[in-house]
C-alpha cells in the first residue's frame, strides 16, 4: 500500500522534477538512521491529502512539500551536538529547489511550506504566492500534525521511532526534549490544528494523546530519579 501511494502520487509530480530527483528523495527516506520521518510517514501525508483535497487550492503543490519537506533529517552534528529542526527543514528546501523544475512563483510557494515545518504553531503565510496559499499551508501544516491523532498504540509506537532517531541522546534528555515540545503542542492557545475541518478531526484526540504522553514521560522521569 505505502509503494502504491507514493508511486501514484509521485507519478502525477515527476514531470516537475529533474530525472535525479527520486534517487535524492529516497536516499533520505531510506535511511538506515530514520523510524519515523521515512516513506511511511510521507504515504499517510499523501493519502490524508487525497481524502481532504477538497479544501486545497492547489494539492500538487501541498503534495510536492510532503515529499521533500523531511527529505534532510540528521539528528546529529559533526561535532556531537544536536541538529536543529530549522537546519534539516532549511536543507531539504535547498534540496528540493536543487530538483525541482517548477516555475518561480510555484516554487517559492513550496519552499515557504516546507518551511513552515520549522515552527508548526507560529508559521504564517508570509505572502500570497496564490489564492488560496495561506489556507494551503494551514493544511499542510495540520497534515503534518495529524499523526498525533492515531490511536494511542500507533502515537506511542511513533514516540519509539524518534527515540531511535535520537538513541544518542541520553533517555531524561530525550524525554524532557519531548516534554517541552508535547506541552507546546497541548498549550490551549496553541494552533494545534488550523482548518475548522481538521480540527473538528483530529483536535480531541491529539489532545487526550498529548496528555497522556506528557504524564508517562514525566513518570519515566521520576522512576529513573527514585533509581
Amino acid at each position: 500500500m505505502i509503494k502504491q501511494v507514493i508511486k501514484k502520487h509521485w507519478g502525477l509530480l515527476e514531470g516537475s522534477h529533474k530525472p535525479a530527483a527520486w534517487e535524492a528523495l529516497n536516499c533520505g527516506y531510506s535511511d538506515a538512521h530514520r523510524a519515523y520521518h521515512t516513506w511511511d510517514h510521507i504515504a499517510e501525508l499523501l493519502e490524508k491529502l487525497d481524502d481532504l483535497r477538497a479544501l486545497s487550492a492547489k494539492p500538487a503543490l501541498i503534495a510536492t512539500a510532503v515529499f521533500w519537506h523531511d527529505a534532510v533529517y540528521v539528528t546529529r552534528k559533526p561535532d556531537g551536538g544536536r541538529r536543529s529542526d530549522f537546519e534539516n527543514v532549511r536543507d531539504s528546501a535547498e534540496l528540493f529547489h536543487d530538483y525541482t523544475l517548477l516555475n518561480a512563483a510555484d516554487a517559492d510557494a513550496v519552499d515557504e511550506l516546507i518551511m513552515a515545518t520549522a515552527d508548526h504553531l507560529r508559521a504564517e503565510a508570509k505572502q500570497p504566492h496564490y489564492d488560496g496559499f495561506s489556507g494551503d499551508l494551514d493544511l499542510f501544516l495540520d497534515l503534518d500534525l495529524s499523526p498525533l491523532a492515531a490511536p494511542w498504540e500507533t502515537f506511542a509506537a511513533n514516540l519509539e521511532k524518534i527515540r531511535f532517531e535520537f538513541a544518542w541522546v541520553s533517555e531524561a534528555e530525550f524525554y524532557l526534549g519531548q516534554i517541552g515540545m508535547l506541552e507546546g503542542f497541548l498549550n490551549p492557545d496553541a494552533r494545534l490544528f488550523r482548518r475548522a475541518e481538521t480540527r473538528e478531526m483530529w483536535r480531541d484526540a491529539a489532545r487526550a494523546n498529548l496528555a497522556f504522553c506528557i504524564d508517562e514521560l514525566r513518570a519515566k522521569l521520576d522512576a529513573r530519579l527514585v533509581n
